[in-house]
C-alpha cells in the first residue's frame, strides 16, 4: 500500500482557529471541503500514523500541517473519477481486517492481561525454582594440545594467567586477559562447561578440547543470584503473557471455526509477486 504523503513544508500553510478545550471532541469539525467534514478525530488518527521522524514534533507545530494534509487528500479523493482499482479495494479490506483484529486483541488484553495473570506467570517461572549457579572464568585458546599443556605448566610455575592470555591466546578474549565474564549453564559448549563446573575457584584446568581448539581455563569466581523481583521482570513477563494470551485465544477461535484452505494447495507461491493480477 502506498504511504499517505506528509510534507513538512506544508506546516503552517493553513491557519487553525483554536477551540475552547471543553468544546473539543472527536466529532468536532475543523474544516469542511465541498461538504465533507474533517474532524478532530480524523486529525488525531492522522497524527498517530505519521512517520517516525515527525512523531517527536509538538502538536502546535503539527496541527496546521496535518489539517493541510487532510484537506489535500479530501480534494484529491473528491476529484477521483471512476471505480477504485482492485488493488485499492483489497488494500482497504486488508486494512479493515487488520484494524478490527487489533481492536479485538485490545479487548482481549484488557480482560486477560491482568496483574493477577502477571503474578501467576511470575510464580510459575520463579517460585520454588532454585537459581542456577553462575561462573566467571577466563581461558587461553591455542591450536594444539601440546601448546595448551605448555601453557598450563607456565601458569603452575607462576606465570600470570591474564598476561599469558594476552600474549598467547588466539581467541577474541585474549586481548582482555582471556576474561569471559559471567555465564550460566548452557552458555558454553558442553566440554568447556563441564570443565568449568569441575574446577574450584582459582584452579586451572587441564587442556580442554572444543571445536575452536584447545583451552586452558581458570575459574575466577562463582555466584548464585537471587531470583529477580516481579518489578524486575514485569515487562518481560507481560510480553510473555501477551503472546500466550494471543496464541490461546486464536487456538480457541480456530477450534470453533470452519476453515477450508484447500484452495491454497492449487496456488503457486510465485503468484504473490504478480501485481498484474490486482490491476
Amino acid at each position: 500500500m502506498k504511504k499517505r504523503f506528509f510534507s513538512l513544508p506544508a506546516l503552517g500553510l493553513v491557519a487553525a482557529m483554536a477551540l475552547p478545550a471543553a468544546a473539543q471532541d472527536a466529532d468536532t469539525v475543523v474544516a469542511t471541503v465541498n461538504g465533507t467534514d474533517i474532524t478532530v478525530g480524523h486529525m488525531i488518527v492522522a497524527r498517530a500514523s505519521l512517520p517516525q521522524q515527525f512523531q517527536q514534533l509538538p502538536n502546535d507545530v503539527l496541527f496546521n500541517g496535518i489539517l493541510e494534509q487532510l484537506i489535500n487528500q479530501t480534494l484529491l479523493s473528491q476529484a477521483f473519477d471512476g471505480e477504485l482499482p482492485k488493488r485499492t479495494e483489497l488494500q482497504i479490506e486488508n486494512e479493515t481486517r487488520s484494524l478490527t483484529a487489533g481492536e479485538e486483541l485490545e479487548s482481549l488484553f484488557q480482560e486477560r492481561l491482568t496483574d493477577q495473570a502477571i503474578q501467576s506467570a511470575y510464580d510459575a517461572k520463579y517460585e520454588g525454582v532454585k537459581p542456577q549457579e553462575e561462573y566467571n572464568a577466563s581461558h587461553i585458546l591455542v591450536e594444539t594440545e601440546e601448546e595448551a599443556k605448555a601453557i598450563k605448566a607456565e601458569i603452575e610455575g607462576g606465570a600470570d594467567f591474564a598476561a599469558t592470555a594476552r600474549d598467547k591466546s588466539t581467541g577474541p578474549s585474549g586481548p582482555n586477559g582471556g576474561e569471559l565474564g559471567w555465564f550460566g549453564s548452557g552458555a558454553m559448549v558442553p566440554s568447556f562447561e563441564a570443565a568449568v563446573i569441575a574446577l574450584e575457584v582459582g584452579e586451572v584446568s587441564d587442556p580442554v578440547q572444543t571445536q575452536f581448539g584447545w583451552h586452558v581455563i581458570i575459574l575466577n569466581e562463582t555466584r548464585t543470584p537471587d531470583a529477580p523481583t516481579l518489578d524486575d521482570v514485569r515487562e518481560e513477563l507481560t510480553e510473555e503473557v501477551r503472546g500466550t494470551t494471543v496464541e490461546t485465544y486464536v487456538a480457541e477461535l480456530i477450534s470453533g471455526a470452519q476453515i477450508d484452505q484447500s484452495g491454497a494447495a492449487e496456488v503457486d507461491p510465485s503468484v504473490l509477486s504478480d501485481l498484474t493480477l490486482v490491476e
